[in-house]
């Protein structure tokens, strides 16, 4: 996903992170400068649905505003293998279970 809050906000005429911070208290959202500025420096891990509908409500945008999807990334012209066990030759059968360095030979147990 591609965060624009800053496109959302320069539409606005909002440039800086601080100038915000009113738009975002006449709608109830109160966050702090330093979560305000990390929403305007980057793309955030994760916003809560009520702070984004306030978001959305102060700089009269909606969601498709902010968010927009981009393409998956594509490695070396072929999609992604999904991740296998470590030893997992591919074919069907049984689990994949480990063999000893001992040549196959099983260790004894240990005493009680």
């Amino acid at each position: 996903m591609k965060w624009n809050l800053r496109w959302a906000a320069a539409k606005r005429d909002i440039w800086r992170p601080s100038d915000l911070l009113p738009v975002f208290e006449a709608v109830g959202f109160t966050p702090s400068l330093s979560k305000v500025a990390a929403l305007w420096s980057g793309k955030p891990i994760s916003v809560r649905l009520d702070d984004l509908d306030k978001i959305c409500a102060a700089l009269g945008c909606t969601v498709a505003d902010l968010l927009e999807a981009e393409p998956v990334a594509i490695v070396d012209g072929e999609h992604e293998q999904p991740q296998r066990a470590v030893g997992d030759s591919g074919t069907a059968g049984g689990p994949v279970r480990p063999t000893s360095r001992r040549g196959g030979q099983r260790r004894s147990l240990p005493p009680n």
